[in-house]
């Protein structure tokens, strides 16, 4: 008997999976309650706490943000996905380089010789405000932009409806 081999899926079929989950995912979009203006908000208070490095809160900040500007939740966790595995590294490494744009390139590290607790928290604080000013004007930048573009669009469709 031969050995098992599993099928190898044409690229056209995986290109129409592909295309199913993108319609699906608009559909999902569309069916969101709310006016379109709470829709983009929600995604805009999303996409802005997205932008920040508080691993395993910014759902919450951002469901948070949501209620604070009378947005749909569920778009908002949804917004946060804009940070992700695939986009940390890029994302924060612009943030920060924004924020050394500003701010000016900060402390550089200290070096094992003059390390100390007090250059330590320095060198941390050189860092941190860096990062934050760039994640809140990315971050402010990217909400405005996504959630101008999504009220846009559903006012596209809506017309397009009829």
């Amino acid at each position: 008997m031969p050995p098992f081999q599993p099928p190898i899926p044409s690229l056209g079929a995986a290109l129409s999976r592909l295309g199913e989950r993108a319609r699906a995912l608009i559909a999902w979009l569309w069916a969101q309650e709310g006016s379109h203006g709470q829709r983009a908000r929600g995604l805009a208070a999303g996409i802005f706490c997205g932008c920040f490095p508080f691993f395993g809160l910014q759902t919450l900040l951002g469901i948070g943000l949501a209620t604070l500007v009378r947005g749909n939740h569920l778009l908002a966790a949804a917004g946060t996905w804009i940070s992700n595995p695939f986009t940390y590294v890029p994302l924060y490494w612009f943030n920060y380089w924004l924020g050394c744009l500003l701010l000016g390139p900060g402390q550089g590290w200290p070096g094992l010789g003059t390390l100390q607790a007090e250059g330590l928290k320095q060198l941390g604080w050189s860092v941190a405000s860096r990062l934050l000013l760039g994640s809140t004007l990315v971050g402010a930048a990217s909400a405005v932009a996504g959630g101008w573009l999504f009220w846009w669009w559903l006012e596209r469709e809506q017309r397009q409806r009829g």
